[in-house]
């Protein structure tokens, strides 16, 4: 009798294991979604627009005087883990004037690019059809980079990013100009499993599928007012919680039941969005007449994942160091630095070569950033701090 147990729980064990669309079943998938959001569970959010929670004076007077911030950050690691899987921070950037300065910087790039006879390619849109910076990150430090200090010195930015990745956390940044008439994408995830072909996902261990949406978190800053006209994100509040949706967004069934039930939120120039990267969701339809709408992509990585785009740190250091330096000796806080240094560097010190760079006196060597406060804290000059940070490059490389 022993032998049919085992044949059991040998395929009890397999169902556990590995994921397939044959498990997608959207009767779960909707009494996971269909759950209404209660502000009474959400005590520093301002509302709730369509189950969407919207952050704005009250968590805005709370980081203004100093306090203690790790409850607050605890609700919205809740609100995305086991919640709505999205929040909106109304006016996340107060002063709209760094706004448009970014703007204008990335209209720079655009034209840039046009003028070179690069059309952005998309993921969902042929190339040329709406108007992508790739790598926005470093492209913007280098080219304007007085703009990216005052930019990433955001506060709500850090603290919806320490929240859900911890320390170290890297930022990459993709402009999305959507041109009028620019088309709605389909219903799906983001990266990394939702970047791939179904066949891959679905190769990869249903624990890999629970692990992959704590690697990353995705983000939009609106840099113009997005009426629901222009085509904002559509979203579908609670889909993150769905086990197998990573391979469920390309069921006939699910992408109905999306276009069925999204949510669209018009966003004023300044806002933030903020969303588990697990959770369906797409661009809509730019239906306007004249309206370009334009938002900051952003994907912030764990230190222990790999992010979707290479940025040369060094560079970027290298870039705005000088503005660093002068923002610092002006009597900028220590808060907002290190904002900008953990926009900027790299945080976390692996993988390097350990015969060249030993963790002497410590278990880690220094990283990119505690170099670059370092030299802040010690008044060093562009061309020292330079030559340090080439020096530790070249320690980080294999014979």
């Amino acid at each position: 009798m022993a032998a049919p147990t085992a044949i059991v729980s040998a395929s009890r064990r397999h169902q556990q294991t590995w994921l397939s669309q044959e498990d997608c079943d959207l009767g779960e998938f909707r009494a996971l979604v269909e759950v209404p959001t209660k502000l009474a569970d959400y005590p520093h959010a301002d509302s709730i627009d369509r189950n969407v929670l919207i952050y704005g004076t009250a968590l805005r007077e709370l980081v203004d005087s100093g306090a203690d911030l790790r409850e607050v950050q605890a609700e919205l690691v809740d609100a995305l883990m086991d919640g709505p899987g999205i929040v909106v921070f109304s006016r996340a950037f107060q002063d709209t004037n760094v706004i448009d300065r970014a703007t204008d910087a990335f209209n720079e790039l655009v034209d840039d690019q046009k003028a070179r006879g690069v059309a952005g390619g998309d993921h969902f849109a042929p190339p040329g059809a709406n108007d992508r910076v790739w790598n926005a990150l470093e492209k913007l430090a280098v080219h304007r980079p007085e703009v990216f200090a005052d930019y990433y010195a955001n506060d709500i930015v850090a603290l919806i990013s320490a929240a859900w990745l911890g320390p170290n956390y890297q930022v990459t940044s993709a402009l999305n100009v959507v041109n009028p008439g620019g088309k709605a994408q389909t219903a799906h995830r983001d990266y990394h499993l939702g970047f791939m072909p179904l066949a891959t996902a679905a190769g990869f261990p249903a624990h890999v599928h629970r692990l992959s949406p704590v690697l990353t978190l995705q983000g939009a800053i609106a840099h113009c007012d997005m009426p629901v006209v222009t085509g904002p994100t559509m979203y579908l509040p609670n889909s993150q919680k769905y086990l197998p949706g990573y391979l469920a967004t390309d069921l006939p069934e699910f992408a109905d039941y999306f276009q069925q039930n999204y949510v669209q939120l018009p966003l004023k120039k300044g806002d933030a969005v903020f969303f588990n990267p697990a959770l369906f969701h797409g661009a809509g339809t730019n239906n306007s007449a004249d309206v370009k709408r334009m938002a900051n992509l952003l994907q912030v990585s764990s230190a222990f994942g790999r992010a979707l785009e290479s940025v040369d740190r060094t560079t970027v250091c290298t870039a705005i160091y000088p503005t660093l330096l002068t923002r610092k000796q002006a009597g900028a806080t220590e808060a907002e630095l290190r904002n900008i240094i953990a926009a900027a560097a790299e945080g976390y010190p692996f993988p390097t070569n350990l015969d060249l760079d030993q963790p002497i006196g410590s278990l880690n060597p220094e990283t990119q950033a505690e170099l670059t406060w370092r030299a802040l804290q010690e008044d060093w000059d562009g061309n020292t701090y330079v030559a340090a940070l080439r020096a530790q490059e070249v320690r980080h490389r294999s014979p």
